[in-house]
């Protein structure tokens, strides 16, 4: 437990370093093909994680790894990432050319399904603390369907 705890406590930092980070940037103004760029990368760490979590309670079971990603995504998904679509993000070139529909910026669903997220991504880490494989499996379906859901809404499809 105090290893979990630990590991819980290494991602907050971890987490909070990102989001200081972030602020001394967001002071600096930076351009917006880094927001782009950010944006694109912490959504890339979602997408890892919860593939992680998906490994694991589809083939053999480490709770410890779970524990990890889940707290991993819970911290992301609760680090603002709203601050990542500011004006002049709209259009442009981070890793690749930023997938967002216009609508983002303006449809006040968007403040809700980041909401969805972190309110998913929060319960996904405290259901991986329990170890329950069936209950961690259910968490993490709700979370990949605000993925989805933000997807089918705000995302330019390939």
């Amino acid at each position: 437990m105090k290893t979990t705890l630990s590991r819980a406590l290494t991602a907050v930092l971890a987490v909070a370093a990102l989001g200081a980070a972030v602020t001394a940037q967001a002071q600096q103004a930076p351009k917006p093909e880094q927001l782009i760029k950010w944006r694109q990368s912490a959504y890339q760490v979602l997408a890892w994680n919860a593939g992680r979590i998906k490994a694991n309670v589809e083939g053999t079971f480490n709770k410890e790894e779970v524990v990890r990603a889940a707290n991993s995504l819970a911290g992301v998904a609760n680090a603002g990432l709203g601050a990542l679509y500011a004006p002049g993000t709209e259009t442009g070139k981070g890793w690749h050319e930023t997938a967002a529909k216009p609508e983002i910026w303006t449809d006040k669903k968007t403040g809700e399904a980041a909401g969805n997220l972190a309110k998913e991504s929060t319960e996904l880490a405290r259901v991986a603390a329990l170890g329950d494989v069936a209950t961690i499996k259910a968490q993490l379906a709700k979370v990949q369907g605000t993925c989805k859901s933000c997807h089918d809404d705000f995302r330019k499809k390939d």
